[in-house]
């Protein structure tokens, strides 16, 4: 990685020649595209003469199509057919512009619109304008980016270091782009833990989806898995995102690495899903937390209302000021019906939120999830592990083809020990989980046994019953007043809720908990509702004695003594 954190710094440094002609919230939009361009170039350094060679002989012959002739010469799925690269580049400076921008041009279609979601042309513009091109230009010139010396895992550490860093100068969310590599490293492990058998057969192919793909880290990190583990096998990638620079990034490290780039959409994944017919073997995604979805709140609820459970968006929608739920539906929704399975970070809100009723809301969904028999883990991260929250995080595992042992059965997994402090916090990030509790914390997931960090429940015990206890409505004389049927008239003012566990008679638990106090009470059945939720806090709650009298005591006369020396010293 020492490459990786040297090229990161010289890249960074160069933005320091764009000081005083661009504000800092506005590096991003030169130094991300030119290092998407000198990866380019390097990656085709080897072929360059080659694949101008083979320009030349095909330009005199009548072929529409050339592009797949000269990506074959290049050996990718790209290729640059301009007399330029980055040499060539700096070596006439006074036309720095014009030849860079017939440089850019002389990429292969898919490679061009990648460096065109930058908007890079305006760029090109205004440096030129202010005598910044070239040498910045130069500057880029000199960083030795090509693979063999900085792999695409490392490519993909750099870029989320640079967007990182501009993201903190500018005061913009960094953690909208990108996920701690070892959270992925986790959630690839669980995902094709039970598949090991069936990935390591030889030509096996499979097919993995990120609907809020970034910078394709997931993506990545899942491939690399597969290859370590079956050379032989491929995994075949896809994703959406909505954010331009980040698609860009994401389809270039595809397109080097021999991936099909067009598998990468852009756009919202939830109003737009420009993959609206494709199924996958393995889902992934750590989709935004708490992002309010009103601007196409009109799209999701006609699907919801016309389409159900025949739609993405069937099982209920979460409240407008927290999509989380309508990622994992979405992703539900493209599972395969022969068994599929799905990872993706949630913080502790989809666990709880939303109170039963007959609206279809969180409560709901989770209903519909964990009555399906959908969940099959639910893992507590620890805490300060991403670069723009401090929150709790969770890891969702979701299958519909669960192992025999785990049908009818969650697994919850209190992670939140399992990590190690940083020597330098980055942003909030500053805790980080080494490989070796990755390893044990997969290795818990899969022995799929009750211990310390792991229970084990029925379906039914995340369930319970929402009911409303009336009491009767009583006159001045104290009689229970009735109504036209001869009934007792509720009272509303004495009116109640009690949640009553799914897993326990509903007879009996009044008899016990509510009869014994008022024995006048009834539950209202027609406003019975059915929720589910899951407490993670109260199955792993551990008692802690509170300290002794003499403890408190000693403390305070400590911190009285203290401040008596620091009043003194003060004064005298």
């Amino acid at each position: 990685m020492k490459n990786v954190k040297e090229s990161a710094n010289f890249i960074w440094s160069i933005a320091d020649l764009l000081r005083g002609d661009y504000k800092q919230s506005d590096y991003g939009k030169v130094i991300l595209p030119l290092t998407v361009l000198r990866r380019l170039d390097c990656v085709l350094e080897s072929s360059k003469v080659a694949v101008l060679s083979k320009f030349e002989q095909m330009k005199t012959m009548s072929i529409e199509n050339l592009d797949p002739i000269l990506n074959k010469t290049a050996g990718f799925n790209f290729h640059n057919k301009s007399l330029f690269d980055f040499n060539k580049l700096i070596a006439d400076p006074n036309n720095i512009a014009s030849n860079l921008r017939n440089y850019i041009n002389g990429f292969s279609e898919d490679a061009r619109e990648i460096i065109e979601q930058f908007e890079f042309e305006n760029q090109i513009t205004k440096m030129d304008d202010n005598n910044l091109l070239f040498m910045v230009v130069k500057r880029f010139q000199e960083i030795d980016l090509h693979p063999d010396r900085i792999s695409s895992m490392e490519m993909g550490y750099m870029f989320e270091e640079l967007i990182r860093k501009f993201a903190e100068i500018s005061n913009e969310t960094a953690g909208e782009h990108f996920t701690p590599r070892e959270v992925i490293k986790l959630m690839v492990n669980i995902l094709f833990l039970n598949d090991r058998e069936i990935l390591t057969k030889k030509g096996i192919t499979k097919t993995i989806y990120d609907c809020c793909a970034g910078t394709g880290g997931m993506l990545s990190v899942a491939e690399e898995y597969l290859n370590e583990l079956n050379p032989d096998a491929r995994l075949e990638v896809f994703g959406q995102e909505l954010n331009p620079e980040s698609y860009a990034i994401c389809k270039s490290d595809l397109m080097i690495k021999g991936q099909n780039a067009s598998n990468i959409k852009k756009g919202n994944s939830i109003s737009d899903d420009k993959l609206e017919n494709e199924k996958f073997d393995y889902l992934i995604t750590n989709p935004p937390f708490g992002v309010k979805w009103e601007k196409f709140a009109k799209k999701v609820k006609e699907e919801h209302d016309q389409l159900g459970h025949g739609g993405r968006f069937g099982a209920g929608l979460p409240s407008v000021g927290d999509g989380s739920f309508l990622f994992l539906m979405h992703l539900m929704s493209k599972m395969k019906p022969e068994g599929s399975r799905l990872a993706l970070v949630f913080n502790g809100s989809p666990l709880f939120s939303g109170s039963p009723s007959k609206t279809k809301n969180e409560s709901s969904i989770r209903q519909w999830i964990i009555e399906n028999d959908l969940l099959e883990a639910v893992i507590a991260l620890p805490n300060q592990l991403f670069y723009n929250t401090g929150i709790s995080t969770y890891v969702w595992v979701i299958s519909n083809k669960k192992p025999a042992e785990r049908k009818g059965k969650v697994q919850l997994i209190n992670a939140i020990d399992f990590s190690k402090k940083m020597s330098k916090s980055l942003g909030n990030k500053r805790n980080e989980i080494s490989n070796k509790q990755i390893a044990e914390i997969t290795k818990i997931y899969g022995d799929f046994k009750p211990n310390e960090y792991s229970k084990i429940f029925d379906n039914k015990e995340f369930g319970y019953a929402k009911v409303t206890v009336e009491r009767p409505e009583r006159n001045a004389k104290g009689q229970v007043v009735a109504d036209k049927k001869g009934n007792p008239k509720a009272d509303s003012s004495l009116r109640d809720t009690e949640n009553i566990p799914l897993t326990m008679d509903m007879k009996d638990y009044m008899k016990r908990e509510v009869l014994t106090h008022v024995p006048d009470a009834w539950i209202d059945e027609t406003k019975t509702n059915i929720g589910y939720e899951i407490n993670f806090t109260k199955y792993f709650y551990q008692y802690k004695p509170l300290r002794s009298l003499d403890e408190i005591r000693k403390d305070i006369m400590a911190i009285e003594q203290e401040t008596d020396g620091l009043l003194k010293e003060v004064i005298g």
